[in-house]
């Protein structure tokens, strides 16, 4: 089975997830900011009050995951519990979606977001965890990284849509409000059709045995448990402080380049422009990851996807023109996808299968934890230096550091079962 490229039947419903959820991340970058500003505006906000305001949404909604995915993750390991918890989020994160075109005032506004946005964060604990009951270990990698490939193509299909609908809604006589309220609409309802498939065939083949179950005395013991595992093997703990420099550099990238394109002068066409177009690169570029995976090994693939994230956090450094920041997002697209698909089947082999969701629980607050870091000390390089650029400096050393823990992690013998 590891010779056969094809995908399975339910390795192709499992990657759909990964298509129906992208949507709803693209409209957190895009509509959704530009529909709060707008209710903000009409409510007297100031401009700093907007940002303060959506940012603090923001941090709630991570810390709550934070806090609530290794529980959720936990309670999934169960026999028969992560398809129900897994339905549960996508239905609540799908309604959240919805109800955010019908509310009119900002802080209800806010108040619905949180409740979609975290939702849709642990409905990605429990995803993640499904990769070790849909394939086997020798597939992981390429059947992970073409989750996200399709993800990334897949999402373009109801944005465009929705784009073009916002764009035009003064032409077409609907108005920019009632297009928002259809543009979440048709992003609820994609969430939930394209994510039909897995929820049919799902079964949870690894799960806590009858006797696991009863040793542990409650769910916040069983996480003390795990913490326990991880801190006796060096392998996980490592990757696990590895990935959160890398990821950190990641994510802030993703997360700043918007400002950075405004800092030199692109307009909001260009940036939504440049966002599809790192979108559209990182679909191939994370199926050719995918398919590397099959004849090299994906500790060589997610050193070479950090060493290229290094190379571009440098490359970001010297900015200077606009053409350079198009330059920037077509690097970051080819690298982007794989790092993130082969960090997601390399933890996948290196924790125990019956316990993925735990594990992914806190893998995501290494995630969550970095978003925070990245970001903050971008801003506070930025702030007390003058330059935007000497923000970049904390980002380049974090994947010098993830790089360096990463490899020692690798040449580490993997976890005895």
């Amino acid at each position: 089975m590891e010779n056969n490229s094809k995908l399975t039947s339910i390795e192709k419903k499992w990657i759909l997830y990964d298509v129906a959820n992208s949507a709803f991340t693209l409209l957190i970058s895009t509509i959704i900011p530009l529909y709060f500003n707008a209710l903000a505006e009409d409510a007297g906000l100031s401009s700093v009050d907007y940002l303060a305001r959506w940012g603090y949404a923001i941090s709630i909604s991570t810390l709550i995951v934070a806090f609530s995915g290794p529980v959720l993750g936990a309670f999934s390991d169960k026999a028969g519990k992560k398809k129900p918890l897994f339905a549960a989020t996508i239905f609540i994160g799908a309604i959240g979606c919805l109800a955010l075109g019908l509310a009119r005032q900002w802080l209800l506004f806010l108040v619905v977001f949180v409740v979609a946005r975290v939702a849709y964060s642990l409905s990605l604990v429990l995803y993640d965890s499904m990769l070790s009951d849909v394939t086997t270990e020798e597939r992981m990698d390429s059947v992970s990284s073409s989750g996200y490939a399709w993800g990334y193509i897949g999402s373009c299909i109801p944005f465009i849509l929705c784009l073009l609908l916002v764009l035009n809604a003064d032409r077409i006589g609907i108005g920019t409000t009632r297009a928002m309220m259809i543009s979440f609409a048709v992003v609820a309802a994609w969430w939930i059709i394209v994510s039909l498939p897995l929820l049919r065939v799902y079964r949870q083949i690894n799960f806590l045995s009858d006797a696991e179950v009863a040793e542990a005395p409650g769910v916040i013991s069983q996480l003390g448990e795990t913490l326990k595992d991880m801190v006796g093997t060096p392998k996980i703990l490592l990757f696990l402080l590895s990935f959160f420099f890398y990821i950190d550099g990641v994510y802030t990238i993703i997360d700043m380049s918007t400002a950075y394109g405004s800092a030199l002068g692109l307009g909001s066409t260009d940036l939504l422009l440049a966002l599809l177009v790192t979108q559209f690169v990182a679909f191939p570029s994370a199926l050719i990851m995918g398919r590397l995976s099959r004849s090299v090994s994906s500790e060589k693939l997610i050193t070479v996807c950090i060493f290229a994230y290094f190379c571009i956090a440098c490359f970001a450094f010297f900015l200077a023109h606009a053409w350079q920041f198009w330059v920037l997002a077509i690097c970051v697209g080819m690298f982007q996808g794989g790092i993130q698909a082969l960090s997601r089947s390399y933890f996948t082999k290196i924790i125990p299968p019956e316990r993925s969701g735990e594990f992914f629980g806190f893998m995501d607050i290494c995630g969550k934890g970095a978003a925070f870091l990245g970001t903050i000390l971008m801003s506070f390089v930025s702030q007390i230096t003058g330059h935007i650029s000497y923000g970049i400096i904390p980002i380049i050393l974090f994947f010098l550091l993830g790089l360096v823990l990463f490899r020692i992690s690798a040449g580490m013998p993997m976890p005895e079962d």
